[in-house]
């Protein structure tokens, strides 16, 4: 029964790797790549870890309890500083005013860039 948990839960984390992959290679501006990177990152290697400490406790030893408690502070950790270092990451590009995605007419009219201005209407919100 603890073996199709562990599988489930590390194929699950194996596709959220994927997904983040395929956010990142198609999603179309900096701001939309690195939400894609920092969500999918953070989950996918939860839910590695976790079926990697279920794996390890099926067979109950110190040993085993002490690895266990070691992938789950990196399972603390990485909650902790992926969010954080996309977040500094976004903000570092907002800031160097990477531009944002922006859809395009159907016409194929080219519209004016209006990054600068939607900018300072964020910052004065």
């Amino acid at each position: 029964m603890l073996n199709a948990v562990v599988i489930i839960l590390m194929i699950s984390g194996f596709l959220l790797f994927f997904a983040t992959t395929v956010g990142l290679l198609r999603f179309p501006d900096f701001y939309t790549r690195v939400h894609a990177a920092g969500k999918g990152d953070t989950l996918s290697t939860a839910l590695l870890l976790a079926g990697l400490i279920i794996y390890y406790l099926q067979d109950f030893s110190g040993e085993a309890l002490l690895t266990a408690v070691k992938l789950s502070l990196i399972v603390f950790f990485v909650f902790l500083a992926s969010p954080t270092a996309t977040h500094a990451i976004i903000d570092a590009g907002y800031e160097a005013k990477v531009p944002y995605w922006t859809k395009r007419k159907p016409s194929g009219e080219a519209e004016p860039y209006d990054g600068a201005e939607r900018r300072r209407e964020d910052r004065q919100i």
